[in-house]
């Protein structure tokens, strides 16, 4: 793609969000929407905007921060009976083939997690929103 230095290829050096979005687009797979987020106090503002994306169809949530290392994709999002909000987190490293979702969820790879806690207040964020697109076709292997 050229957007790293000759010796990233081969090397175990991590990609983020906006990276990421480059991949989907580059190789023609589900478009990536980039949404920066300045510190995870303020994920509770953009909850509009999760909900509007999954109501509306999108895919899954690619979620990178940098004092919060730790990746997650983001599968869905809803009020609880308060006003806390909760999104539903899957922990990209699941591998596997499950026999049901609770199985999944037992395991600790799915669950729904409170923002306010889900989330590092002092971290920065970077979503990517994918959706599908179906102008672009992955290329076939002929």
């Amino acid at each position: 793609m050229g957007d790293k230095p000759p010796g990233f290829r081969g090397s175990r050096s991590w990609i983020g969000c906006v990276e990421a979005s480059l991949c989907l687009d580059h190789f023609g797979g589900p478009q990536g929407r980039l949404c920066h987020v300045p510190r995870g106090a303020g994920l509770q503002g953009e909850l509009e905007r999760l909900y509007s994306h999954f109501a509306g169809g999108g895919g899954p949530v690619m979620v990178g921060g940098d004092a919060d290392a730790r990746s997650k994709a983001l599968l869905g999002v809803c009020l609880g009976p308060g006003t806390e909000a909760y999104v539903l987190v899957l922990d990209p490293h699941c591998w596997g083939a499950p026999k049901n979702p609770s199985e999944l969820q037992a395991a600790g790879w799915v669950g729904w997690r409170e923002v306010s806690t889900a989330f590092d207040p002092n971290s920065f964020y970077n979503l990517c929103l994918t959706s599908c697109n179906s102008e672009k076709q992955l290329p076939t292997l002929d």
